[in-house]
Formats: structure tokens, C-alpha cells, sequence
């Protein structure tokens, strides 16, 4: 009989199910992409009943569920936490504690209130706790049979960061760091105070930091900051933040702005306004901080550990740029990030856990280097689904007999300068787009990142695009001698592809420096020169693969953007229906929806239609 465990995450941000069958991921997905609401919290009832029905699987047939929390000892954090910065926090208390002790002192009533829609069966609820479910999350699909594990975040119960050791089908958690010292909360502190949205925008800080100025003087100075007032670094990686400076523990805001103002001599940036440099190098400052913490702690992991491997999950684990510098100190022999990093891939761990720890279950590594499967977990959908848009909208469409018939045509439309959507196959699991719900435009085009920043996504035009490139071909565009499959790592361009830099370069404004041309494929160079690269294998995803391919065949490069199919401030698209609305509403030329092709000036006569009305209005 089958072993079947359902993970569950939820009440905090990014709520999400996963499937585990026999130790194999079938399915898993976010409810974000469900409800059309970012960063959905609520309980993944949708994304419950697609991950059943992807597997066939009745409710009553599951083996376990699996929590990715533990809610009491959460609710103790809570308490202490007051009790120990008394008076200070009293009237957010006062708020927020009838709120836990109704909906989430008693999750495991919540919870059985919720799966009763899904069917009768009383099935066993595990409570595994927060960093434990992470840990779990990077360490049983990583293709290591031993491995040092890092989980950093900003908090789960108590923990912070963790660090672990995984070996067979055990996970052994040697070191912890408790709230309120939080490298993801001081990430997200600056986040809030150069007018980014935490638990949100930390990308945003990530993105905006290569802006910095690293021979400023202020740069330097801020450094000095942080490290002097803000946070004491300790050798083994672990912190302890100045709280006169922090808001977080009992307050509504992140931070204290009235002494942040008075040690970095500038206020906290508004949301939306102009982005000044002191702010960049402020970025670039808690960037470097931030590096800096994450190298000391993978050195500990392998000091405790002696392991050649490291496997690393929590949101922290998402900066791109920190893991490109670990991966270059080459502290391990191979690193692997899980892509669902942050609290959605804890669905997926506490499902983990269910099975190896609960059932203990024997753990094997087989010959498949990737038992996420690339990440693609999520619904798909057939030419059913696409003719139903077609008819709903009256749209107008070209179909293909030949798959390769298509991506030889949209290779053409993007080396024309054309910005194409690409909908195909199942959808991804964790924040990134990975070649099945992406837009795609041509790498050397230098106004393509304008572009397609300002017109297709409606975001910030300091932004910067991936690349997603062949494989095989990595070397040839960036300093990287492995694979990248999940756009987890930052690393330079080869230097037989940049530009010679101007006089000043630093000192030029962002948007001067930003349009500068820097390389042969100007719209995936960062201005410092990386690229968050994609490499996409032939076996993993086989569509996505030829049409690069073509594109090679057509240009001679095998480098395409790729960026996320939504607009500013909704999730990635889902549905066709989904997919079609958003090119709709954005300056998006083709959109490839299977073997369909869609021309937005065909179109025209449906952006006309009163009917859109509201529908197509940007938020």
C-alpha cells in the first residue's frame, strides 16, 4: 500500500500544498496562483485539491498531513517576546494576541475545520517544527546521500538559522540561532528602509545594491554602520542586533527611523519615489553584509559537518547573489539550493518528513540528479483548456501541427525584437519562472530590459533580467562550470563579452548607467557585470530547450531573457485563461500557448471591447 503524505503551509505568507507518494514529489503548488492574490496566506484549499487530483488521489486515501509549524511553541515565542521588552509593544499586543489565541493557538482544529471540506476521514496531523520542515525541504530531493545543511530566514518558532546535518533518511540540527537575531530580518529591515515591501521586496534591495557605488566613501562608512552599531558578527556566523535600533519584536514598523535617521543621516526612502544613490550604496551595504554573514556560516556548516556538500533552504536562500559568492569560495564540492526556499517549499519538507522520519522510511539517491523534476510540479493544462479561451474571447490564433514548426517562428518574432509569452507544460513551484510560465525577449537587444521592464511588467526600470541559456553552453557566456537550473546563482560574465567601461562610471546616473552598454547580451548584465543565470537541460524541459536552441540556430546565441508571465503586483499566471488576460493587458507582441500562437495586433478589435472594461485596468 501506497505511503501518501500531504504538506500544508499557510497563516503566514505564501501558503502552499505539496504531494509526497512513496518518497516521490507528484505535485505542488502555490494558492496564490489560485486565488490571483500575491502572497496568499490563507489555507491552500485550492492548491490541496490540485495537488490530489494531479495524483489521482482521493482525501480519504492520504496517509498523514504534515504542518510545516509548529504553532504552539510560535505562540510561546510571541509571549516571551512581550514579556521581555515590556512596557514597550503593549498596544500591538493587546491587538494581536485575541487574534492568535482564536485562529491559530488551536491550528489543529483550524486545520481539521478545513480538511472536513475535503472529506470525512480524521486523518493523523504532524506538527513538525518551522526550520526543521526547511532543512527537510533542501535536503531529501538534493542528489546527496550526505550533506551540511543551512536554513536562514527570518524567523520560524524560535529559530532563525539553523545549521544541520542530513545522512540517509536522518536530519540531525547541530546549531540554532534564536529570534530576535534574524539575518532575514535585518535583510528585510533595510528592505522596509529604502521603501521596498517586506516579505516581498527583498528581491528588490538585491536587485538595487549592484547600483552602489563599492569605492564610495558612504558605502564604506554604512558598512562600518552596521557592523559597529547594528549587529555584532561573531566568527561562527551567528548575530546579535542592537534592539534600540528595531521595531520588529513588539512593533508594527521594522525599524527605529528616528535613530536609523540619526546613524545614516538619511529618513526611511518613500515607497515610489526617486531612488537617490545614498540609497543604492545603502543597498549594496547590506548586501555585502549579508554575503559576508552567509560565508561564515556555510564555513561553520563545514567545520561541524565535515561534509563536502551543502544543501540550503529559508528565504535567505533566494539571494541569488550571496549564493554566487559562496558557490565561488568553494568552500564545498557541490552546492544545491531548494527552489521553493522560502515558506511554500515548507509544505513540501513537512510532507518530507511525514514520510522518512514518520513512516521511517528508507531515503535512497538514485541516478536522477534532480528529483525536483525542474521544478515543474504544478497544474497543466491541453489544447482543451487554450480553445476555450480562444472561443471565450473570440481570440484570434495560429495553431501548429509540428511543436517545431512554432518555436521556429517565435525564435524569428524574438530575434525581430518582439517580447513573447510562453505558456507551457506545468507550472512552477517556488518564486521563479523556469521556461513554462515565462516572457521571453532577446538578450542582445539594449532596450529590451527597458522594455520589457516599463511596458510589460509596469515595475521599477532599475530591475534586471535573467538569462536563460542552453546547458551546454553555459561557459561560453558565463563564469560557471555547472548547471543553474533554478536561476539561484549570481556569477560573472565572461569577460571576452564585456564592454569597455566609460570615465566616471560610477558616478553617472542610475538610469546612465543603466542603459550604458556593457556586453553582447547588454539586457541580462547587471551593471556590476553577473547575470542570474538559467541554464535549461534538454531532458528537464525539452520545449523550452529547442526553442533556445532555434533561437541559436536563427542568431548564433543561445541566451534568452526570461522573466516571470505577470505584471507588478499579481502572481505568475496559472491558467490560459490567466495567461491570455495578462498578455492582454500588457504591450506584450506573441503570446505561445501550446501549439498556438497569438498576435496582439490581431487582437486589437478585444482591447476595444467594452466588455474588458474594468477587467484589463491596472492596479
Amino acid at each position: 500500500m501506497a505511503t501518501i503524505i500531504l504538506g500544508i503551509s499557510a497563516y503566514y505568507h505564501d501558503s502552499a500544498a505539496a504531494l509526497i507518494i512513496d518518497g516521490e514529489i507528484v505535485s505542488a503548488a502555490h494558492e496564490e496562483r489560485f486565488t490571483r492574490k500575491k502572497h496568499d496566506s490563507s489555507f491552500p484549499i485550492n492548491a490541496v485539491e490540485f495537488v490530489l487530483k494531479e495524483a489521482a488521489v482521493e482525501f480519504d486515501e492520504l496517509t498523514a498531513i504534515s504542518f510545516y509549524d509548529k504553532p504552539y511553541i510560535k505562540f510561546e515565542r510571541l509571549l516571551e517576546t512581550y514579556h521581555a521588552f515590556a512596557p514597550k509593544g503593549l498596544k500591538n499586543f493587546l491587538s494581536a494576541i485575541p487574534v492568535w489565541i482564536k485562529e491559530k493557538l488551536f491550528m489543529k482544529k483550524l486545520l481539521k475545520d478545513e480538511l472536513s471540506k475535503l472529506g470525512n476521514k480524521k486523518h493523523t496531523i504532524l506538527f513538525p517544527e518551522h526550520h526543521l520542515s526547511h532543512a527537510a525541504s533542501a535536503f531529501y530531493p538534493s542528489p546527496f546521500k550526505e550533506a551540511a545543511i543551512l536554513t536562514i530566514d527570518g524567523v520560524g518558532e524560535w529559530a532563525t538559522t539553523t545549521i544541520g546535518y542530513g545522512e540517509g533518511n536522518g536530519i540531525k540540527m547541530l546549531r540554532e540561532l534564536h529570534f530576535p537575531h534574524s539575518i532575514g530580518l535585518l535583510y528585510s529591515a533595510f528592505t522596509y528602509y529604502t521603501g521596498f515591501k517586506v516579505n516581498s521586496g527583498e528581491y528588490k534591495l538585491m536587485g538595487l545594491a549592484p547600483y552602489g557605488n563599492p569605492n564610495s566613501e558612504q558605502t564604506k562608512e554604512y558598512k562600518k554602520k552596521i557592523f559597529n552599531t547594528l549587529v555584532d558578527l561573531r566568527e561562527d556566523g551567528s548575530i546579535l542586533l542592537n534592539m534600540d535600533y528595531f521595531n520588529f519584536a513588539t512593533g508594527l514598523k521594522m525599524t527605529n527611523n528616528k535613530k536609523w535617521t540619526q546613524l545614516f543621516g538619511i529618513p526611511p526612502r518613500n515607497p515610489e519615489s526617486e531612488i537617490s544613490q545614498p540609497y543604492m550604496n545603502m543597498a549594496l551595504a547590506i548586501q555585502q553584509v549579508t554575503e559576508k554573514m552567509v560565508i561564515k556560516l556555510a564555513e561553520t556548516a563545514k567545520k561541524l559537518t565535515n561534509s563536502e556538500y551543502l544543501v540550503m533552504a529559508g528565504g535567505v536562500a533566494l539571494n541569488s547573489v550571496a549564493n554566487g559568492k559562496l558557490l565561488k569560495k568553494g568552500l564545498f564540492k557541490d552546492i544545491w539550493i531548494q527552489p521553493a526556499a522560502g515558506d511554500a517549499g515548507g509544505a513540501l519538507g513537512a510532507a518530507y518528513l511525514g514520510y522518512y522520519l514518520w513512516k521511517n522510511k528508507r531515503r535512497t539517491v538514485n541516478d536522477n540528479p534532480d528529483s525536483m523534476k525542474g521544478a515543474y510540479l504544478g497544474p497543466e493544462y491541453g489544447e482543451k483548456e487554450i480553445k476555450s479561451v480562444i472561443r471565450r474571447y473570440n481570440a484570434k490564433s495560429i495553431y501548429f501541427d509540428k511543436f517545431s514548426d512554432l518555436t521556429k517562428v517565435v525564435a524569428e518574432k524574438i530575434a525581430e525584437g518582439n517580447v513573447v509569452g510562453w505558456f507551457q507544460g506545468r507550472m512552477e513551484f517556488g518564486p521563479r519562472a523556469l521556461g513554462n510560465r515565462s516572457i521571453l525577449g532577446d538578450a542582445r537587444n539594449p532596450e529590451m530590459q527597458k522594455k520589457m521592464n516599463l511596458k510589460i511588467k509596469h515595475r521599477e526600470g532599475f530591475r534586471p533580467f535573467a538569462p536563460s541559456v542552453l546547458e551546454e553552453d553555459i561557459k561560453e557566456y558565463f563564469d560557471l562550470n555547472r548547471p543553474s537550473p533554478y536561476m539561484l546563482n549570481v556569477v560573472p560574465v565572461q569577460e571576452k563579452r564585456l564592454k569597455q567601461l566609460p570615465y566616471g562610471y560610477h558616478d553617472m546616473d542610475l538610469y546612465d548607467r543603466l542603459y550604458h552598454l556593457r556586453s553582447d547580451i547588454p539586457a541580462v548584465t547587471h551593471i556590476d557585470f553577473s547575470a542570474r543565470i538559467q541554464s535549461v537541460n534538454k531532458d528537464s524541459n525539452a520545449k523550452y530547450w529547442e526553442l533556445i536552441n532555434e533561437f541559436k540556430n536563427h542568431t548564433g546565441y543561445s541566451v534568452l531573457i526570461n522573466t516571470s508571465f505577470n505584471v507588478r503586483g499579481e502572481p505568475i499566471v496559472c491558467t490560459p485563461d490567466d495567461g491570455f488576460r495578462c498578455f492582454m493587458r500588457t504591450e506584450m507582441d506573441y503570446l505561445s500557448m501550446g501549439n498556438f500562437l497569438f498576435n496582439k495586433e490581431e487582437q486589437t478589435d478585444l482591447t476595444n471591447k467594452p466588455s474588458w472594461g474594468e477587467e484589463f485596468k491596472l492596479d
